[in-house]
């Protein structure tokens, strides 16, 4: 027998064995995604099914609102999930629970091509994948002279025209930021300054709304010509009334940033970074605001004039918004729900 060609043979056996098992490991991993669920098809052909070509893995979701997700997590001590999606206001509320790892950027290479505003919007943790902005929409055809200052929402002759985003909104709490700074008062400080000059604002409200849709109905109606809104909106605003424009303000745009976090339970942290930095990819960027999925964060996406119109996009845009302070707004939320219901209940 020739020793030599068994010995060949057999190291070729072992070799292959091995393999096999780095392949089943690889196939074995699953990585579990909290989120949203709207636009799961375009996910599943932009990020998802992309994504598990590269890592060799399965992905399985969790979905629901922000609220439930958040409270699920926190139920079971930030286990059960890989990677979760928030926007800035509850991913917030996580890092003060202490729900998510701090973040190792070195692990994030695609970071370095994102706006400075996303890298790390609240301290050492998660990054923005997408960015937009809470601002003014009216009736350019009805509302004359033009919206140019959040102070033009107490003009008297928007009388009865404005909706306002209820208090637990995304958009509700920055009512009151803007109201505080209407009464040169700071809303953190000074509630009570914030909610007189809302109390000042009552007459021009016709209604308060909760959702986009909402939001959109009321528009459509008539009944409605001014509102504080969130800019993906815009396009459905549109879509019932052409005449709907955003207000350029003067005094600036609020940011608003959706996050993905790795929460400290995570049984599959490396394989999270890979997916974050993946999101974060120009070509993924690209793909999502092309298909109107989100607006783009990465600074190296261009968009065509039709395509930008519905985003935040451009660095001259982004570097002009504000940002909120949300562990303040927080601590605050609380007590200006309960100041918020009472006035509007009268």
């Amino acid at each position: 027998m020739n020793v030599s060609r068994v010995l060949r043979a057999s190291a070729v056996a072992v070799i292959a064995s091995l393999v096999g098992v780095s392949a089943a490991s690889a196939q074995s991993k699953t990585l579990t995604i909290s989120w949203w669920g709207y636009n799961g098809e375009k996910m599943n052909a932009n990020i998802i099914e992309p994504f598990k070509k590269i890592c060799g893995c399965d992905i399985v979701f969790e979905t629901g609102n922000n609220a439930d997700r958040l409270n699920k997590l926190r139920l079971r001590d930030g286990k059960g999930v890989d990677v979760i999606y928030l926007s800035d206001s509850f991913s917030q509320l996580g890092i003060e629970q202490g729900q998510f790892l701090e973040i190792d950027p070195a692990k994030i290479p695609n970071l370095a091509d994102i706006y400075e505003l996303g890298r790390q919007p609240q301290g050492k943790y998660g990054p923005a994948y997408t960015i937009g902005r809470v601002g003014i929409v009216y009736d350019s055809a009805k509302v004359n002279p033009p919206i140019t200052s959040w102070n033009d929402l107490w003009r008297a002759d928007l009388e009865k025209s404005i909706s306002l985003p209820g208090i637990t909104t995304t958009a509700g709490p920055m009512v009151v930021l803007q109201a505080g700074k209407h009464a040169q008062s700071d809303a953190f400080e000074d509630s009570e300054g914030a909610f007189g000059a809302i109390e000042e604002l009552k007459p021009n409200v016709v209604k308060n709304y909760n959702t986009g849709s909402e939001l959109v109905n009321l528009i459509s109606t008539g009944e409605v010509r001014v509102a504080i809104a969130q800019d993906f909106t815009l396009a459905s605003m549109q879509a019932a009334v052409p005449t709907m424009a955003w207000a350029k303000l003067s005094d600036g745009d609020i940011a608003t940033v959706n996050t993905i976090n790795i929460p400290k339970g995570s049984e599959n942290v490396e394989l999270a970074y890979q997916f974050i930095n993946f999101v974060l990819s120009k070509d993924v960027q690209q793909k999502e605001a092309e298909q109107g999925v989100d607006a783009p964060i990465n600074t190296k996406v261009e968009l065509k004039p039709e395509q930008a119109k519905m985003w935040t996009y451009g660095a001259e845009q982004v570097s002009s918004l504000s940002r909120i302070d949300y562990a303040k707004m927080n601590e605050a939320k609380t007590d200006w729900i309960d100041q918020w219901n009472e006035l509007f209940a009268q």
